[in-house]
């Protein structure tokens, strides 16, 4: 390289303090580029099933082939704001806050949206990666909310969630725990894998016992209030 060239190429090279923001827009790009492929096919694999020793059982399934009985527990259970929301519900997270600060059963404030965002995109994580998380999340979940739209955040949660040791996705767990399809799931059922979500390989969906079965109980009658309150209209409408 002559002595002019190697000028050139020093002048070219971007001043340190400036790199991190080119490093953030290729993030930005890259991450606008995954939500849109994301948007037609499906996600074939997330960092949560990566790590998980127990292997992977999963079986995507169209949203038009999961008994709507499923769509409407996991609104009971885990987020009635969905087609409120514009992915954050800032009552919930403060709902959480306070119930936790009391010292009452953990629960978290994350909807629908900002859950599909970490399953499909992030990471799981505790103690202070879990905090590293949250930035990343809030943009992917607004980007999905944007891009997406509720329907296929529906879907595509309902496919990469945990359902059990192992186990992805409702039509996994279906299969798994009632011996048929999510296309053929009862209220009951809908209801009792809605009540292990949060905690999968701990909680029982088959002959469930204490908390799960009163809580499996809870989300099967907030089931009918979904349905007679038009909570999952922004799915089907």
């Amino acid at each position: 390289m002559t002595t002019a060239a190697k000028k050139s190429a020093k002048r070219r090279k971007l001043p340190w303090y400036l790199r991190p923001f080119k490093w953030l827009l290729w993030f930005l790009i890259a991450s606008v580029l995954w939500v849109v492929i994301y948007a037609v096919v499906p996600p074939p694999v997330t960092f949560t099933m990566l790590a998980d020793s127990s292997g992977i059982t999963k079986d995507w399934t169209s949203l038009s082939s999961i008994d709507r009985n499923m769509v409407r527990a996991v609104i009971a259970a885990e987020d009635g704001k969905f087609c409120t929301h514009n992915g954050f519900d800032a009552e919930a997270i403060e709902q959480a806050i306070e119930r936790n600060a009391k010292g009452k059963r953990m629960r978290g404030g994350s909807t629908v949206s900002q859950q599909t965002a970490k399953n499909v995109f992030l990471w799981q994580g505790s103690g202070w990666t879990r905090y590293v998380r949250k930035v990343p999340e809030v943009w992917f979940t607004f980007l999905i909310e944007k891009i997406w739209g509720k329907r296929r955040i529906m879907e595509v949660y309902l496919n990469v969630a945990e359902t059990g040791i192992g186990t992805y996705g409702v039509e996994a767990g279906a299969q798994r725990y009632f011996k048929h399809g999510a296309s053929k799931l009862t209220p009951a059922e809908a209801a009792r894998i809605a009540a292990i979500l949060p905690l999968p390989k701990k909680r029982e969906a088959v002959s469930p016992s204490g908390f799960t079965r009163r809580y499996g109980n809870t989300i099967q009658r907030r089931i009918g209030q979904v349905r007679r309150d038009g909570l999952d209209g922004c799915i089907y409408n």
